[in-house]
């Protein structure tokens, strides 16, 4: 018999692969070992990897499909439009009829998918398309693909649909902390990674922002759910993103599914995948034609009008663990941005360990008179202990500048709103990545603000130029800074920190525990900031 290819798995630690539940002490304990690991690690100096790049040949950008479906969006609009997909269930769904819509090809890139409801949810549409002639592909970072090696090869079976992993990691093993161990002589190259997030469908839609392929991106999670953030884009930014992941497509860095996933003592099975699918979410329900055009029509009236830029890194080409490869285009862009900012800066992260230009940055830009405010997780709402340990070192110099601080709350009063009820028992987490540049720029991507999105992982977001979108995300992130759902960090008389919300004033970070705090600060001890 066939044993099932996917199985429950919980939420997962932004770079550990823990799960994002509560942890025992043991546990605690033993997460940090491969802390000091990297710690360790990070001393190496670069030096060649022993993978060499593969050879995939080159196969062009997407094209934008003359199908009749997409034409009838030109008639009477505007050719560049945006929608905020804010509401994780909104996003899941617009994410279905984009996959159902297509009529020719499906790029999608992420960092992470998972074998849960929001993960298969996407597959199934995914083999749907690909049933009905539509050419996907699927690229996804191998950072969280331990355990899920039969079902990625089983979807990349389908004659239509085709899988690579970026960077993959030479030494196959069952976690991170394994692969890390198993794969010492390759640190430099294996800890560079593909955060990239988009889907792009028939050259004409592209969506863009923050969430990953996985439960608690959507709301779905039964513990914990990310608060986040993308953009829905319509215009000639589209053909940008379209040549942005040929480049990774084509990189060399890019690896056939089947390439990596070797060993394996059973043979990807498609029906057998199709079955446990099926038996987790059911059969796929791809809209009519008819009902899409209608919900593409009235988004396209909903939305607003724009000009936009698509920002990436670029893929490496020689080889990940050399200096000269690190990826750097996505943060110049990001600090010539503030660096242009009049009036306000509004930057949104979910980890914050601000690098010496980001820093430099900020403090430009209040020397200038410009309001900078940052919403970034607590120590209780962060998923990434690790990163709070880091960002704690700034949080002072930060507010002493001149920043308006806020923390999100674990408990956040209106959490409601971007998670399943009921939600009495659930923990929000922030994970949106963006910024709002004065009255009419917005900038939405994958990129925190923190020294592995800026100088270690590739990232992307879309730069749109428009005043209403500028209004419209103002409006959608007015609850995260009241004090019923964020702390305000600030001074005191004395000058001392406190974190004031609507209910309590703390002199310290908010924790989950006297056990929490210790380890926070043993961790910060720690010179790691570079690699968090």
């Amino acid at each position: 018999m066939t044993r099932s290819f996917l199985k429950r798995l919980p939420g997962r630690s932004r770079h550990s692969g823990m799960p994002v539940r509560p942890i025992s002490l043991t546990m605690r304990a033993t997460r940090l070992c491969p802390l000091l690991l990297l710690w360790a690690l990070s001393l190496l100096a670069g030096c060649a990897s022993p993978v060499q790049r593969a050879d995939t040949g080159s196969e062009p950008a997407m094209a934008r499909s003359s199908d009749l479906f997409w034409r009838h969006l030109e008639e009477d609009r505007e050719r560049d439009w945006f929608y905020l997909l804010n509401d994780g269930g909104e996003a899941m769904q617009w994410r279905l009829r984009m996959i159902d819509s297509a009529h020719q090809a499906i790029d999608l890139e992420t960092f992470l998918w998972s074998g849960d409801e929001g993960g298969l949810r996407v597959f199934n549409h995914l083999l749907a398309a690909a049933d009905r002639g539509v050419k996907v592909r699927l690229l996804i970072d191998d950072s969280f693909t331990p355990h899920e090696d039969l079902a990625l090869l089983g979807i990349d079976a389908h004659p239509n649909i085709e899988l690579r992993v970026y960077n993959p990691y030479r030494h196959r093993a069952g976690g991170m902390t394994a692969r890390t161990l198993f794969n010492l002589e390759d640190f430099q190259r294996v800890n560079h990674r593909m955060h990239n997030k988009t889907l792009i469908v028939d050259g004409w839609a592209v969506a863009v922002g923050g969430r990953n392929m996985a439960d608690e991106y959507f709301g779905f999670h039964e513990a914990y759910n990310f608060r986040d953030m993308e953009v829905l884009a319509m215009g000639d930014s589209v053909a940008t993103a379209s040549e942005h992941f040929a480049s990774f497509w084509n990189s060399g860095w890019s690896f056939p599914a089947g390439d990596v996933f070797t060993g394996q003592h059973e043979l990807p099975d498609l029906p057998a995948l199709r079955a446990d699918i099926a038996a987790r979410v059911g059969e796929a329900n791809v809209h009519p034609e008819a009902e899409l055009a209608q919900s593409w029509r009235q988004l396209a009236d909903d939305a607003v009008v724009g000009h936009a830029r698509f920002v990436a890194d670029a893929p490496a080409h020689q080889d990940p663990a050399l200096a000269a490869e690190q990826p750097t285009q996505f943060a110049d862009y990001v600090f010539q941005s503030v660096a242009s900012a009049s009036e306000e800066v509004v930057l949104v992260s979910a980890y914050l360990v601000p690098t010496e230009r980001l820093t430099t940055a900020i403090r430009d830009a209040l020397q200038r008179d410009v309001k900078v405010r940052i919403l970034t997780n607590s120590m209780r709402s962060n998923n990434h202990l690790p990163a709070h340990a880091a960002y704690q070192g700034y949080v002072r110099e930060l507010v002493v500048a001149g920043v308006e601080l806020y923390e999100l709350r674990t408990d956040a009063r209106d959490r409601n709103l971007y998670m399943r009820a009921p939600t009495d028992d659930k923990k929000l987490g922030l994970h949106a990545k963006f910024m709002l540049l004065d009255g009419d720029r917005v900038m939405i991507g994958s990129s925190n603000l923190d020294p592995r999105s800026l100088k270690l992982n590739t990232e992307v977001g879309l730069m749109v130029t428009s005043p209403q979108l500028n209004q419209r995300l103002r409006e959608a992130i007015a609850v995260d800074f009241l004090p019923r759902n964020a702390w305000a960090v600030q001074l005191d008389e004395n000058q001392e920190l406190v974190w004031t919300s609507d209910s309590e004033r703390l002199t310290h970070p908010p924790a989950d525990s006297l056990f929490q705090q210790l380890e926070d600060w043993f961790i910060g001890l720690l010179p790691i900031d570079a690699e968090m």
